[in-house]
């Protein structure tokens, strides 16, 4: 009797935590950043996981039969929308009874100007500032609609958030005014960094509009070397995710700098240089002015 009593309270000691964690609301979201920004808004009140791992490509990805098991067994799915995960719609036939969210609806969208994507909206929003607030908005709203219980915790840990994000917009702002306003091109390999050049006063450039089937074609390396000569641009760089072989070919043919590695995509591990997405913002807008000479 006494080794029975030990093993319930053992049980009862383990599964106490377990069930705890059984009531909470579960969230999948599609990538990381929406992952991180989630977490920050849920706090405690929730389990945010991502279907693609830190680091990984979002574009294109090919979910697995696991991902649909995660995703059937949440409670919330978060997407970013705006023709960023080509590949959820069909992903999503398997999951349709789960509630779902787009984390982007009402952020103004910037187009595609060119390549087979020309005229949709460009899904790289949350390089703004000002769009990620309205994602924090949106993941409040989804959240405190499936957990109606913990809406006050959602709204307090939104706004402590939202302030976050504010308050790291005025020193990025300060560290690429530096660089003079004739140099400021943002050249790249994808065309992901429009929102951000947009906020920040920065003309943009890349090889290819959003990573897609072609990337870093003969045609596209020699558009960017002709640009880059004629506007005398000192400094070019790749994102994270992809290869940066064609955008170090356009620097060693140009003479321009290659300034190294941005993030958009994806965070990195925690550890690496990336972990949440307001350290993306800083990492991302310091390499850039590095490579500036700032």
């Amino acid at each position: 009797m006494a080794a029975a009593g030990l093993l319930a309270g053992g049980w009862l000691a383990v599964s106490g935590p377990a069930l705890a964690q059984e009531k909470k609301l579960r969230v999948v979201t599609t990538f990381t950043v929406i992952q991180d920004i989630a977490q920050n808004v849920a706090g405690d009140a929730a389990i945010v996981e991502s279907i693609t791992k830190p680091g990984a490509e979002i574009h294109d990805y090919q979910p697995t039969p696991l991902d649909v098991v995660k995703a059937q067994s949440a409670d919330l799915v978060l997407w970013n929308g705006l023709n960023l995960e080509r590949w959820f719609e069909r992903f999503f036939e398997n999951v349709k009874e789960v509630r779902s969210a787009v984390v982007s609806e009402g952020v103004e969208p910037m187009g595609i100007k060119e390549g087979p994507y020309e005229g949709r909206p460009n899904p790289h929003a949350w390089m703004s500032t000002q769009s990620a607030l309205i994602y924090v908005e949106n993941i409040r709203k989804a959240l405190a609609e499936a957990d109606p219980a913990q809406a006050e915790t959602y709204a307090r840990n939104a706004k402590a958030y939202s302030e976050q994000i504010k308050a790291v917009d005025a020193p990025l702002r300060a560290r690429l005014d530096k660089v003079p306003e004739d140099k400021r091109w943002l050249v790249s390999s994808e065309g992901a960094f429009s929102y951000l050049a947009r906020d920040y006063g920065w003309r943009e450039a890349y090889l290819w509009p959003i990573n897609a089937d072609q990337q870093g074609t003969p045609q596209q390396v020699r558009r960017l070397i002709d640009l880059v000569r004629k506007n005398k641009i000192p400094a070019l760089f790749s994102e994270s995710t992809i290869s940066d072989k064609p955008a170090r070919q356009v620097a060693k043919e140009t003479g321009a700098a290659y300034g190294g590695v941005l993030y958009v995509d994806s965070l990195s591990a925690e550890g690496g240089p990336v972990p949440t997405y307001l350290k993306l913002l800083e990492v991302t807008v310091d390499t850039i002015a590095k490579g500036f000479g700032q």
